[in-house]
């Protein structure tokens, strides 16, 4: 996440988001499952917007999956 967040070539807008997700995640607000499915849910929101670098869309992709399973391994 902090790659993207540093990557100049991405827009503003993305950066922001992958921020907020970061943030969600890390939050002690919900539980470990909620927080990763609200990042979630931002990052996909994000993943298909046009001005984003493909490399960038790929990585996004990783990160979603990643999460992905840690929620499923947390689940329950």
């Amino acid at each position: 996440m902090e790659s993207i967040m540093e990557d100049n070539s991405v827009p503003r807008n993305i950066r922001k988001t992958i921020d907020d997700a970061k943030q969600k995640i890390t939050s002690k607000e919900d539980t470990l499952n909620v927080n990763i499915s609200n990042a979630i849910y931002l990052m996909e929101d994000i993943s298909n917007d046009i001005n984003m670098p493909s490399h960038t869309r790929t990585e996004i992709w990783t990160i979603i999956s990643e999460l992905e399973a840690i929620r499923e391994k947390y689940k329950g």
